[in-house]
C-alpha cells in the first residue's frame, strides 16, 4: 500500500505541474501575441483618429470620466513599422499643431492626452537655443539624477490647476530614431528635465495632481482658459 500510494501521489504531483506549466505557457504566449501586435502598428480606432481633418486636436480633460479612463492607461510602445507609418507622421504632427495652438500654449505634450495611447511625447526644449519643440517616439527614463527638488506644474489635461510638485533636476533619456528604429539617449537638465518628466508620467497613466503637495486655481489662467471656452475651443465637437 505504501508503495501504490507514493506512485499515485507522485502522479497526481506530475498531472499538476503539467497544468501549470501549460497554463503559464498560454499566458506567455499570449502576452507575446498582444507585445507582437502592439508593435506592428496603430489600431483601427487610433488611425480614425489620427486620419481626421483638423491639426488641432482636442485636448483630454481629467474632468471628464472618460477622458479620464483613456488618461490612466499605460501606453504601448510603437514597432519599427508603425514609425514609419503615415499615422505616425500625422501623430507627431497633430501633437506639435496641439501643444503650439494659442488655447493650449504647453510646453510639452504627450500622445494620450490626445487620445492615443502610445509612448510619443512632444517636449518643448528650452535648454537648447531657439528653443525648439521635439518629438519622442518610444521614449523613456533610463535614470534620474540629483536631489528632487520643488517647482510649480500645470497640465493641459488639468486645466487653470497648478500644484508643487517634486522633480529630479537631471534625467538620462532613450527614444527610438523613426529613420532606421536606432536607440538614441540623451542627458536632459534644469526646466526640461523637468518637462520629460511631467510627459513621461502621462504615458504611465499618472497625473501630476497625483504627486502634488498642494494644489490651487491659477486665476491668471483661468481668466484666459474661460476666454478661450467662450469661443468653443475646448469642445470635443469642434476637432
Amino acid at each position: 500500500m505504501p508503495i501504490q500510494e507514493n506512485k499515485h501521489n507522485n502522479s497526481t504531483f506530475s498531472f499538476v505541474l503539467l497544468v501549470i506549466l501549460l497554463v503559464v505557457g498560454t499566458i506567455m504566449s499570449l502576452q507575446l501575441s498582444r507585445e507582437k501586435k502592439d508593435a506592428e502598428g496603430f489600431t483601427k480606432e487610433e488611425t480614425a483618429l489620427l486620419s481626421s481633418g483638423d491639426s488641432v486636436m482636442y485636448v483630454l480633460n481629467v474632468n471628464d470620466p472618460d477622458d479620464e479612463k483613456i488618461l490612466r492607461i499605460k501606453s504601448l510602445q510603437l514597432g519599427a513599422e508603425a514609425l514609419k507609418s503615415n499615422e505616425y507622421n500625422s501623430l507627431k504632427a497633430k501633437l506639435l499643431a496641439t501643444v503650439k495652438a494659442p488655447e493650449y500654449g504647453g510646453v510639452g505634450i504627450a500622445a494620450p492626452q490626445i487620445g492615443v495611447n502610445r509612448r510619443v511625447i512632444a517636449v518643448q526644449r528650452v535648454d537648447k537655443p531657439g528653443e525648439p519643440f521635439e518629438v519622442y517616439p518610444d521614449i523613456q527614463i533610463d535614470t534620474a539624477l540629483g536631489n528632487m527638488i520643488p517647482g510649480f506644474e500645470g497640465c493641459l489635461s488639468v486645466p487653470t490647476k497648478r500644484g508643487r510638485v517634486m522633480r529630479y533636476p537631471m534625467v538620462v533619456i532613450s527614444y527610438r530614431n523613426p529613420s532606421d528604429f536606432s536607440l538614441c539617449r540623451d542627458t536632459v537638465k534644469g526646466f526640461s528635465a523637468i518637462i520629460f518628466q511631467h510627459e513621461c508620467d502621462h504615458l504611465n497613466g499618472v497625473l501630476f495632481i497625483d504627486k502634488a503637495d498642494s494644489i490651487f486655481v491659477d486665476q491668471e489662467w483661468k481668466v484666459e482658459y474661460d476666454a478661450f471656452a467662450t469661443q468653443g475651443k475646448y469642445l470635443r465637437s469642434q476637432r
